[in-house]
């Protein structure tokens, strides 16, 4: 039987201040880093031999995959970033306070914005200090692959080419995977993994630091799916 991990990062400074974070390169909070280590913790009970490590380019997803690499005393040889798996580009929202943004929009508005399947908010002017463009690291990033705002659906759209190509045949190949990355990201790939409706999906929440613990039959069905930590779990809109 093998297994695939998902993490959210850690609380990170912004989502403490309730500002939409997507692909600005924002700190985990204090709160955050123990999430981290929390979430090492609970790994490190499953007493299970990890394969290979993947996280986003952003630092909250690498932090908190860091911190979990130190709770596990592991020291793999290579982590896999990838911006693929990098938080959903929330455009014009980029770095408002969504508590205000409700005031302006509407509460019905902003979780449209944050929880649809395909409607996107505006694009992010490209001069914006907080456009991806203007961040050092993406430069690497061919520029037509820099979104100015995103959907789940365009979220998807990159995160599941990824993961078919350089972690499934991973998971076939009897391996077990750990993946830091983001709310978007994470939900992207549950409604992939549990074949979840684009109108259920609004209602999948991810929470930060809890990971999502995935067992694979050898037929890459899955068995099972829970969060380790049960306090902190969510519905994942699925049974088994």
């Amino acid at each position: 039987m093998n297994h695939l991990i998902l993490v959210r990062h850690g609380q990170s400074v912004w989502n403490l201040e309730k500002r939409f974070t997507g692909w600005v390169d924002i700190e985990l909070s204090e709160q955050g880093k123990l999430e981290a280590c929390k979430a090492g913790e609970l790994i490190k009970k499953k007493d299970l031999i990890i394969n290979k490590f993947f996280c986003s380019y952003q630092k909250r997803a690498i932090d908190t995959l860091n911190l979990i690499l130190n709770t596990l005393s592991d020291k793999p040889n290579q982590i896999i970033k990838a911006w693929e798996l990098n938080e959903r580009h929330y455009g014009e929202l980029t770095g408002l306070n969504k508590n205000e943004m409700k005031k302006v929009y509407g509460e019905k508005k902003i979780h449209i914005f944050r929880r649809s399947w395909d409607i996107s908010p505006a694009p992010l002017d490209k001069k914006n200090p907080y456009h991806p463009l203007n961040m050092e690291i993406y430069k690497n990033i061919p520029k037509d692959k820099i979104p100015d705002t995103e959907s789940l659906k365009n979220t998807y759209e990159r995160v599941i080419p990824f993961y078919l190509k350089n972690i499934e045949p991973l998971i076939q190949n009897k391996k077990n995977i750990l993946i830091s990355a983001h709310g978007n990201s994470i939900r992207a790939l549950c409604k992939k993994l549990f074949n979840i409706s684009n109108i259920n999906i609004s209602k999948l929440e991810i929470p930060t630091g809890n990971p999502l613990f995935v067992k694979f039959n050898e037929n890459l069905k899955i068995d099972d799916s829970y969060y380790l930590d049960s306090s902190r779990s969510r519905d994942l809109l699925v049974k088994f």
